[in-house]
């Protein structure tokens, strides 16, 4: 099993850009692992944002960040990150990271796919 602690958010200008981290521990293997970026909007579902394999490498972006969020791991920290740029008041929203234990990828974007989520961090952009 993980455990998963977001932090990094904040409120940040329409334009700006803002990292949020996710610190990933009690893994079972380091190499064997989907992890991803969700949020929830205001009075909306969650949204599936970004994910990646541990041990591939593979990533999958939703249409609506491509290009302006980057998701990445860092093997040395143990964190996974979502780097977001040019940031937009309909990206307010709770921010979650969530995993699930899987040798192969790909690993969907889908929220009922993973199985071990993060509190949440929320991001607001003022209009």
């Amino acid at each position: 099993q993980v455990q998963l602690q977001e932090s990094g958010g904040g409120s940040v200008p329409a334009g700006g850009s803002l990292r949020l981290s996710c610190a990933v521990s009690q893994r079972r293997d380091p190499n064997t692992y989907c992890l991803g970026w969700f949020r929830q909007p205001p009075g909306k579902e969650y949204e599936a944002l970004a994910s990646l394999h541990t041990g591939r490498g593979d990533i999958l972006y939703a249409n609506s960040v491509k290009g302006r969020f980057t998701i990445s791991f860092d093997e040395a920290g143990n964190t996974l990150d979502l780097q977001m740029s040019n940031v937009q008041p309909e990206d307010t929203a709770v921010y979650r990271c969530a995993s699930r234990y899987d040798l192969v990828p790909p690993c969907p974007l889908n929220t009922g796919f993973y199985n071990v989520w993060g509190q949440g961090t929320q991001v607001t952009v003022p209009h």
